[in-house]
């Protein structure tokens, strides 16, 4: 992908689009690049190995994921209804759901606290990631919100032969708006406190992701979850680590019943998180097994990181 970041400095992006690369790749490496702000974002690694569904499941379903070293079980939360009977909100699913969950673990690095304003700051953040939060956008974030603040996690994670789990919310308590009252549908949430073990978890493995890259790739879900991926696992390897295409599928492509399709789809995804990860080094197998990973420079260097944890304290 360093070729088309190339492009880009050499002969702008209208040179780069008269070049032999999709248009999506150029507008979000053109993007990324002419992005002048430097603020950093952070995710718990557990969350870059084992991510959310990409599209809405039945209410009453749940979620289940698997990555080379973990594995990630997401059940619905119930909530009361008029007539007595609870009924399930569903599992957070898509672009919407992933910025939100980035947005509170990045406050609650950067407050060094459980505690996160949501409501306005929530908004005025995803207008900074390009999500203008208004109409039909506000009540996705908002039924997002609520999938988050009640769902419940369970996470294995296995080191060789040992195997450990943990059962966890991600918010221990929220104080939700009742903005639409019959029926209780448009509930929103205006501030949440991360649950301890999830908040723990998060100070003990954050990995630092750029802004301005999630930005440029906002709106696509499974290329913010490739991009956190290779941020969380490019920077530590010491040697090129090859992965199998069945391991790849596992993790991305779990809404896909054949391979070929998915390797069809996943292809361009790449490409796209590559695109705001110029320092990112990925190719293909040459005999087609796999993925191979190269080590690369983290998307942010030690000394931002170092700055903005200063800042934050």
């Amino acid at each position: 992908m360093g070729k088309v970041h190339d492009l880009l400095e050499l002969k702008g992006k209208q040179g780069a689009l008269l070049a032999d690369f999709d248009r999506m790749i150029v507008e979000a490496a053109a993007q990324y690049l002419g992005d002048d702000e430097n603020s950093i974002g952070f995710l718990y690694s557990g969350w870059c190995q084992a991510a959310l569904p990409h599209r809405k499941l039945p209410n009453e379903s749940g979620w289940q994921i698997e990555s080379e070293r973990m594995a990630l079980v997401v059940e619905p939360g119930m909530r009361p209804t008029s007539s007595g009977k609870p009924e399930p909100v569903g599992v957070p699913y898509g672009s919407r759901a992933r910025l939100i969950m980035i947005y509170l673990q990045s406050e609650a690095i950067r407050t060094q606290s459980r505690e996160i304003l949501l409501g306005r700051s929530l908004r005025e953040w995803l207008a900074k990631m390009g999500i203008p939060v208004g109409g039909k956008s506000l009540k996705d974030v908002r039924d997002q919100c609520e999938r988050i603040s009640r769902c419940r996690l369970s996470l294995t994670v296995r080191h060789g032969s040992r195997v450990g789990m943990t059962n966890q919310n991600v918010v221990d308590t929220a104080m939700f708006v009742d903005t639409d009252q019959p029926g209780q549908g448009s509930l929103f949430v205006e501030t949440a406190r991360l649950s301890e073990g999830f908040y723990n978890q998060l100070r003990r493995h954050p990995v630092p992701l750029q802004d301005a890259a999630i930005r440029a790739i906002a709106n696509n879900s499974m290329a913010l979850d490739v991009y956190a991926w290779l941020a969380y696992r490019l920077h530590s390897l010491d040697r090129p680590r090859p992965i199998s295409w069945t391991a790849v599928k596992a993790q991305f492509g779990a809404g896909y019943a054949r391979m070929d399709h998915f390797k069809i789809n996943f292809r361009p995804t790449l490409a796209l998180a590559l695109a705001v990860y110029p320092d990112a080094r990925v190719d293909e197998d040459d005999r087609g097994a796999g993925l191979v990973l190269h080590p690369s420079k983290p998307p942010v260097p030690n000394r931002l990181v170092a700055i903005s944890t200063r800042q934050s304290q």
